[in-house]
């Protein structure tokens, strides 16, 4: 799975501001971004009565909108999904995957700070960097909201470089974490395999996935 920080702070901070940014810096980089908005309250993405509606009523698991200049996918869920199963719908071809909100969830994060809406937030975890218009009293390393480069630097190096060359493996809908040697022989395993294959050539990426009974 492509690495994952998480933007967090109040409301009216400046989260969506900082992403945007973000993203187009990276990208400027030659760096594949893609994002994920959490919002707290539900909200009703597809009209009733529109097919699509109609599609998901009559009990499909999934259903996807596509036009010629989007796809949209529609998936019910019973709860608040995780960040990790939205992220695995998004695919993996990504080298960042940058979110807005999930303070509690489990990945890394860069708080959002104004001094006109209130103190930073408490009890983060995996806190690795404070963007503020004023200086904090902390031991996070502190950033302008101007100083984008240098937080793309963050990003850089400290997620998307190291995880340049990733194997991700799910067994029953559950991540599975690979230490080196296990990580290296199905590697290996996989690259011997689709260069054997007809018509495979250069290999940038291999994607299996297994169903059984």
């Amino acid at each position: 799975m492509p690495p994952i920080v998480s933007v967090i702070g109040k409301s009216k901070s400046g989260k969506t501001i900082l992403i945007e940014k973000l993203v187009q810096e990276l990208k400027s980089r030659g760096y594949r971004v893609a994002t994920i908005k959490h919002i707290p309250r539900g909200v009703d993405f597809d009209e009733p009565g529109k097919d699509s509606w109609r599609h998901i009523q009559a009990g499909s698991e999934a259903t996807a909108v596509s036009a010629p200049d989007k796809i949209v996918l529609m998936k019910p869920v019973g709860q608040d999904a995780t960040l990790d199963e939205i992220a695995r719908l998004l695919g993996e071809d990504y080298d960042i995957i940058l979110t807005e909100g999930f303070k509690q969830g489990n990945a890394p994060k860069i708080e959002v700070h104004r001094k006109d809406v209130g103190p930073p937030l408490k009890n983060i975890r995996k806190l690795i960097g404070i963007v503020t218009d004023e200086l904090l009293e902390t031991k996070r390393r502190q950033f302008s909201p101007d100083d984008i480069e240098d937080i793309a630097d963050l990003l850089e190096k400290g997620f998307i470089k190291p995880q340049a060359e990733r194997l991700s493996l799910h067994v029953n809908n559950m991540p599975i974490t690979l230490t080196a040697f296990p990580k290296q022989i199905i590697t290996n395993v996989l690259l011997a395999i689709a260069s054997c294959l007809k018509g495979v050539r250069e290999i940038r990426n291999i994607q299996i996935f297994l169903r059984k009974g």
